[in-house]
């Protein structure tokens, strides 16, 4: 895949998404890349930042191999 074709993929799935935390993620990072190596993260995100280092402390996460099991499970109920 040359770079116009990856660029035009890109632009298909991100048309694609409604997540609008997940878009603002997307344009962090790309404003990142075209600010240089500086990250700016609003408001929001730094609190989401504090939020999941909370939660991490107090054990409420769930490691990959486990997420990867449990998604297993869950894509073959019916």
């Amino acid at each position: 895949m040359n770079t116009i074709q990856l660029k035009n993929a890109l632009i298909q799935r991100i048309n694609e998404i409604e997540d609008v935390s997940f878009l603002k993620a997307i344009k962090t990072i790309l404003d990142a890349r075209s600010e240089g190596k500086i990250l700016k993260l609003t408001p929001e995100l730094k609190t989401e930042i504090i939020n999941s280092k909370k939660e991490l402390s107090k054990g409420l996460y769930i490691d990959n191999e486990q997420l990867e099991k449990d998604m297993e499970i869950w894509l073959n109920e019916e």
